[in-house]
C-alpha cells in the first residue's frame, strides 16, 4: 500500500500541492514563532559598551519574592563604594564604577554622558587629545566630533539635568558607539548627574589565569543580601539597558500568543486542506472498496500518501522557519515593542515543535479522513461517495458545541477585564469562536442555504438554481471551502477592530484626563522640579503642574517570604503611579477628588484610584514599593476616580523625582488664566525658555504625538501579527477555492456533455462563489461581533468597536472579491478542455 500511496501523488498534483503549500507555510511560521518564544525565555543581550568587562555588577531590576513576573521600571542605581569591596574580592584585578546620564549637545542634540573611567569598559581609546582630567574638560566620541564639527580645544556647551554647562574639548575617542557618547572626569560626572556617590553599573575584570564563573561566584557570596546581580557572557547586555529585564520578559506572552495563534490558523488550514483534498477522492477510495480493499489498506494508503508529503513539506521548512524567527524579532524590535540589544536564541526545540504540530495535524486530519472512508461497507461505497450521506458526525457535534461554550465563558472573561486587558482574553477567544463555527460549519451553512436558496434562484435564474442544489447535495464540500474565508475575514475584522478599540481607549483616557493649555519640556531629557514655581509665577499662567510618570506597586500590610523555592504570601498590587504637583493639579488635568483632598498631596502621602483603595480608610499608612524597588509607607489623603483600566495613583512629585532614572521632571502642564490669549501665554513662557538653554514650549499636541507614538507601537505589532496570521488565511482561502473548484473536473465535463455551456458554467460557479463567500463572512462576522462586542464593552463601556466603518467594508470586499476572482479564474481554467476529452474526466 505504500508502494500505491507514492504512487498516487501524481495523480492527484491539485490537491497535493494545495496541501504541501499549507503543511510547508505552516510549519514555517510555527517554528518562527517557537524560536521568538525561546528567545524571549533567554532574554540574551550581548553587550556593547561594557563588553571588554567579563563580569558586570548591576543592581536587580527584578521584584523579588513575587510569583509575577514583575520588573522595576526605574533603575536601581548601587552605592559607588560597593566598587572598593569587590575589588577585594580574590581573583579581581580591578573593580571599575560605570556611570551614564541623559544629556544634550546645545548644537548637536541628544548625548549620553558617562564618566571616564566608563571609557575602559566598552574599551575607548583616546586617538587625539588628552582624557578629561580636570573639571571643566570633555571627551568626545569620534563620529560625534566629525558630524558636529568639534575639535580638540575648542568650547561646547552641555545641557545636563536641566541646567547648561561650558566644556572644553580635551580629546576624540573612538569605541563602540562614537555617535552618541561623551565622557566627564568621573567626580564632575557624577555631580552633574547629580548621582554622587551612586553608581550604575560595575565593570569587574578578573585576575590573570583565574576563571570567570569562579570569581563572579565570590562576587555573588559578597554581595549576597543586596539588590544586586552579577552577570556574564550575553547576560552582561541587561546592565546597559535594563529595559531588556522589563521588556524583554515582554516577548515570552508577544511570541506565546502570536505562536498560539498560528498554531490554531495551521491547524485549521491544514485540516481542512487535507480533509478537502481526501473528500474529494471519495469515489476512487469507494471504488477501492469495492474490490476489495480493507479498511486497514485503505486507512494505510491515505496515511501514507499524506505522511510523506507532510516529511517532504516539513522538512523542507525548517530551513526558512529560524530566518522568519529573526525577522520577527527585528521587526519586532525595529517598531520599539522589544529592546533592540536582545539577541536571538533558539535551538531545536522549536524546529521540533513546529515539524511536530504539522505532522500531527497533517495525520490526524488524514486519519479521522480516511476513517469516514474505511468504515463504507463495499456495497454501499458508490452509494455514499455520490451521495455524501454521512455529512456531519456526533463527535464534531459535541466538540462545536464545547468550543461555542467556551468561546462563551472567554466572551465573559473579557468583558469582565479591565480595558487594557481585555485584548489578551480577546484573542484566544477569537480563536476559539472560530473554532466553534468551523466544527458546526456545515449545519450553519445548511441552515443558511435553507434561507438563500430561494432568493437566489429567483435572481439568477437557472444557474442559480443549479448552484443552490450542488451546495445542497455537497454540503461537506461547500462547508470545507466555507471555512477559510470564515477564518480569513473573521480574524481580520476581529484582530483590526481589537487594536483600534484599544487605541480609542486609550485615546480617551488620556484626552479626557488632560486640561492643560502649554506644555514645557527640555532637549536634555528633563526639567529641574524647581522650574513649575518660576513658570507659575510668569503672565498669564494660571496654573503649572509637574509631570512624572512611572510605575509603582502597593504591597501587602504582610511580608512576603519564599518558602521551598516557591514564592508565597500576598502579592504586590502593580498601578500606574504619577508624580505631581498639587498646586494647579485640579486646572491642568481633570483629576478630581472623590474622597479627600489633592490639595493635601505633599510630604509622604499618596491619592489612590478607588478601585485601589478599597479596604483603606483615609489617614491609613499605605505599603507601597516605588518604581526603583524603594520601599515607602504614604499616607492617604484621597481617592480619585478613573476610567477603568486607566487609573492612575498620584505622589508628591517632591517624592517621586529622587526615585527615576534622571531625576528630573519631563514635562510640566500649564494652563492659561481665564480669557488669556494662548499664544500670548506662549510667547510669554518662550522668552522664559530664551533665559534657560533646552527648555521648549509647545502646544498639548506634543502630548497627544508621543501618545499616538506610543499606540503606533502597539497598533505595529497587532499588524505585523494580524499580516502574518491573516495573511496564510487568506493564501489558504485562494489554495482552497483552487481545490474545490479544480478537483471538479469531472462533474464539469458531464455538464457539458449534456449541453452545457461554458458561459452556463461560469455562471453557476459566480453563484456558488457568491454562496461560498456569503457564507464564510457571515460567519466570519459572527466570530469577530463574539470577540468584539465583551472587548468593546470593556474598553468603551459601548457594544460597538472603535474604528473606521471601512475596515469592515474592505475586508468584507476583499475576502469576496477574493473568493470570487479565485474561484472563476480556476474553473477557467477547468473549462478549457474539451467536453469529450477523457483526461478531464479522470480523477
Amino acid at each position: 500500500m505504500i508502494r500505491l500511496a507514492l504512487s498516487t501523488l501524481r495523480f492527484h498534483k491539485g490537491g497535493f500541492i494545495a496541501s504541501f503549500v499549507a503543511l510547508f507555510l505552516g510549519a514555517v511560521i510555527v517554528i518562527g514563532s517557537g524560536g521568538l518564544l525561546e528567545t524571549g525565555i533567554h532574554n540574551a543581550a550581548p553587550p556593547h559598551r561594557l563588553a571588554a568587562a567579563p563580569i558586570v555588577v548591576t543592581g536587580d531590576q527584578r521584584y523579588a519574592y513575587t510569583q509575577a513576573e514583575l520588573v522595576f521600571p526605574e533603575r536601581r542605581y548601587m552605592d559607588a563604594a560597593l566598587a572598593e569591596r569587590i575589588a577585594k574580592v580574590p581573583g579581581v584585578e580591578s573593580a571599575v564604577p560605570d556611570l551614564s546620564f541623559l544629556a544634550a549637545l546645545a548644537t548637536g542634540g541628544p548625548v549620553t554622558g558617562h564618566g571616564w573611567s566608563s571609557a575602559t569598559l566598552s574599551p575607548y581609546k583616546l586617538t587625539d587629545g588628552t582624557a578629561p582630567a580636570a573639571d571643566g574638560q570633555i571627551v568626545l566620541g569620534k563620529k560625534l566630533a566629525d558630524r558636529t564639527g568639534l575639535k580638540t580645544g575648542e568650547r561646547v556647551r552641555l545641557l545636563v539635568h536641566g541646567a547648561e554647562r561650558s566644556y572644553q574639548v580635551s580629546g576624540l575617542a573612538t569605541g563602540p558607539d562614537e555617535g552618541s557618547d561623551v565622557f566627564l572626569a568621573d567626580a564632575q560626572a557624577a555631580r552633574a548627574a547629580d548621582r554622587v556617590g551612586k553608581t550604575d553599573n560595575i565593570g569587574v575584570f578578573p585576575a590573570a589565569g583565574t576563571n570567570t564563573q569562579e570569581v563572579a561566584s565570590a562576587i555573588r557570596t559578597v554581595v549576597d543580601g543586596s539588590p544586586v546581580t552579577v552577570l556574564t557572557g550575553d547576560n552582561r547586555g541587561r546592565a546597559e539597558d535594563p529595559g531588556v529585564v522589563a521588556d524583554g520578559s515582554d516577548l515570552i506572552p508577544l511570541a506565546a500568543a502570536f505562536g498560539g495563534l498560528s498554531a490554531m490558523v495551521t491547524v485549521f488550514v491544514v485540516a481542512g486542506t487535507l480533509g478537502l483534498s481526501i473528500q474529494q477522492r471519495r469515489r476512487e477510495m469507494a471504488l477501492l472498496r469495492t474490490i476489495g480493499t480493507t479498511p486497514g489498506q485503505l486507512r494505510r494508503l491515505v496515511l501514507g500518501e499524506t505522511l510523506f508529503l507532510a516529511v517532504v513539506a516539513t522538512g523542507l521548512a525548517t530551513i526558512p522557519g529560524p530566518r522568519f524567527g529573526r525577522w520577527l524579532l527585528s521587526a519586532f524590535a525595529g517598531a520599539g515593542a522589544v529592546p533592540d540589544s536582545i539577541a536571538y536564541r533558539a535551538g531545536s526545540v522549536p524546529v521540533i515543535v513546529g515539524v511536530g504540530i504539522a505532522l500531527v495535524t497533517a495525520v490526524g486530519s488524514a486519519y479521522i479522513a480516511a476513517q469516514a472512508a474505511a468504515r463504507t461497507r463495499p456495497t454501499e461505497a458508490l452509494a455514499e461517495a455520490t451521495l455524501q450521506r454521512r455529512w456531519f458526525s456526533t463527535f464534531r457535534l459535541i466538540a462545536g458545541l464545547l468550543c461555542l461554550a467556551g468561546g462563551a465563558a472567554l466572551a465573559w472573561g473579557t468583558a469582565g477585564s479591565a480595558g487594557p486587558d481585555a485584548a489578551g482574553v480577546a484573542t484566544p477567544a477569537a480563536m476559539v469562536w472560530a473554532a466553534a463555527f468551523g466544527l458546526l460549519g456545515p449545519v450553519v451553512v445548511r441552515g443558511l442555504l435553507a434561507v438563500v436558496r430561494r432568493p437566489v434562484g429567483k435572481v439568477s435564474g437557472l444557474a442559480g438554481e443549479l448552484a443552490a442544489h450542488n451546495a445542497r447535495a455537497r454540503t461537506a464540500r461547500l462547508a470545507s471551502a466555507v471555512m477559510p474565508v470564515m477564518l480569513a475575514s473573521g480574524l481580520a475584522v476581529g484582530l483590526l477592530y481589537m487594536q483600534t478599540t484599544q487605541s480609542d481607549g486609550a485615546k480617551r483616557a488620556f484626552d479626557q484626563n488632560l486640561r492643560a493649555d502649554v506644555v514645557v519640556t527640555s532637549a536634555s531629557g528633563g526639567l529641574p522640579l524647581d522650574l513649575v514655581d518660576t513658570i507659575r509665577e510668569q503672565p498669564g499662567v494660571a496654573a503649572a503642574s509637574a509631570q512624572i510618570p512611572t510605575t509603582g506597586y502597593i504591597e501587602s500590610d504582610q511580608p512576603m517570604r519564599p518558602s521551598e523555592g516557591e514564592d508565597t504570601g500576598p502579592q504586590p498590587t502593580e498601578l500606574s503611579m504619577q508624580g505631581v504637583t498639587a498646586q494647579g493639579l485640579d486646572r491642568t488635568t481633570a483629576f478630581h477628588a472623590a474622597s479627600g483632598r489633592l490639595t493635601a498631596l505633599n510630604g509622604d502621602s499618596v491619592a489612590l484610584p478607588t478601585t485601589y483603595a478599597k479596604g483603606h480608610r483615609l489617614g491609613d499608612m499605605i505599603p507601597i514599593r516605588l518604581g526603583d524597588g524603594t520601599q515607602v509607607e504614604l499616607k492617604l489623603v484621597a481617592t480619585v476616580d478613573g476610567r477603568r483600566g486607566y487609573e492612575t495613583a498620584l505622589v508628591p512629585a517632591t517624592l517621586l523625582i529622587g526615585h527615576t532614572d534622571g531625576g528630573l521632571v519631563p514635562q510640566i502642564l500649564v494652563s492659561a488664566t481665564d480669557g488669556a490669549d494662548r499664544a500670548q501665554l506662549v510667547s510669554s513662557l518662550t522668552k522664559l525658555a530664551e533665559q534657560r538653554p533646552g527648555v521648549q514650549v509647545s502646544g498639548t499636541d506634543v502630548l497627544e504625538a508621543a501618545e499616538a507614538d506610543a499606540d503606533d507601537t502597539q497598533a505595529w505589532m497587532a499588524y505585523l501579527v494580524l499580516g502574518v496570521v491573516v495573511g496564510y488565511a487568506t493564501l489558504a482561502l485562494i489554495n482552497t477555492q483552487i481545490l474545490a473548484t479544480t478537483e471538479r473536473r469531472r462533474e464539469f465535463m458531464l455538464q457539458r456533455l449534456i449541453g452545457a455551456t461554458r458561459r452556463q458554467m461560469l455562471q453557476m460557479m459566480t453563484v456558488e462563489a457568491a454562496l461560498v463567500a456569503l457564507a464564510g463572512i457571515v460567519l466570519g462576522l459572527l466570530v469577530a461581533a463574539a470577540t468584539l462586542v465583551p472587548l468593546s464593552l470593556s474598553v468603551l463601556g459601548t457594544a460597538l468597536p472603535g474604528g473606521s466603518p471601512w475596515i469592515l467594508i474592505v475586508v468584507v470586499a476583499g475576502a469576496g472579491a477574493l473568493t470570487l476572482v479565485t474561484t472563476l479564474l480556476a474553473a477557467g481554467a477547468v473549462l478549457r478542455a474539451r467536453p469529450g476529452d477523457m483526461a478531464g474526466l479522470r480523477e
